[in-house]
């Protein structure tokens, strides 16, 4: 990869970094305003407070959250792109960096996770994905996906029986989301993984959190099962940052995977109101 293609892949991190934490994903932003056409009192007021907060910080560039989180990129490599994977993840950790640092971006990163806990001073290193199922030739699409930890820590995995089936898997959901209450800042987003292996299901999990909540499942079956746990989750009446109400969860998207006959893997990856994400395509000269 030559010099320039890395210094264009290192700003469009930087500004996607800074982008992404200077609002919200427009159909989740979208969905909190019919949300706020739905409820009444008190949670009508706390939508109206988070909408204005949304509107100040995309007005202003400043974060809407002060968690700006642990930074996730996604690299979608189109065929024809010749890559050096350690150059590539130099370039990525070189942008997060810069956009972080010049974006005036929380840096929230730990070194050692259990003994020092020294923070790293720059919100790296970066969690990077590569993927190399982008259609499109000669192109390289960069996601960057901030999580802060006040919804990630409420996340869980289970390895259930297949015995316990559906059935088994929609109380699991329902009972993650009910045990995390207000503290992922509701009205959430919720990404449930099923299938492959316990580290799969997690990938499956945020993988779900990307796809937008406006654009259901392709399979027929799973689509009708994140309506359905929508449905369950807001019965919850846990409501706008937990204060009752009849809209505690956005979205529910579903992603699954082929699995073990003796497994049925389970994972929920919950996501807060403010789902921050910004995408660009770099083209391949």
């Amino acid at each position: 990869m030559n010099r320039a293609l890395l210094k264009e892949i290192t700003r469009q991190v930087a500004r996607l970094c800074q982008e992404s934490n200077y609002g919200i994903r427009e159909d989740v932003h979208n969905s909190l305003y019919q949300a706020a056409g739905e409820e009444s009192g008190l949670s009508k007021k706390i939508l109206d407070i988070l909408l204005e907060n949304i509107e100040i910080a995309q007005r202003e560039r400043i974060p809407v959250c002060q968690d700006t989180g642990i930074c996730a990129v996604f690299l979608q490599i189109g065929p024809g792109v010749e890559i050096e994977g350690d150059k590539l993840g130099e370039a990525v950790e070189e942008g997060v960096r810069e956009g972080y640092r010049d974006g005036y971006l929380r840096k929230s990163l730990v070194s050692d996770p259990l003994f020092s806990r020294k923070n790293t001073g720059d919100n790296t290193p970066a969690l990077i994905y590569f993927d190399f199922e982008l259609p499109f030739p000669n192109r390289i699409k960069i996601t960057v996906f901030p999580r802060g930890f006040g919804a990630e820590n409420m996340g869980k995995i289970a390895m259930l029986s297949p015995a316990e089936g559906e059935e088994g898997l929609k109380k699991f959901v329902v009972r993650t989301v009910r045990e995390a209450g207000a503290n992922p800042c509701p009205p959430v987003v919720v990404g449930v993984g099923i299938g492959g292996t316990l580290e799969m299901s997690a990938r499956l999990a945020q993988k779900a959190l990307l796809r937008p909540i406006n654009q259901s499942n392709r399979d027929s079956r799973y689509a009708q099962l994140e309506g359905e746990l929508l449905k369950k989750i807001n019965e919850l009446r846990i409501g706008p940052q937990g204060l009752g109400g009849k809209v505690t969860c956005l979205g529910v998207n579903v992603e699954y995977f082929p699995t073990h006959i003796a497994g049925l893997p389970v994972c929920v990856n919950i996501n807060c109101y403010a789902l921050r994400q910004a995408s660009s395509v770099v083209e391949i000269d």
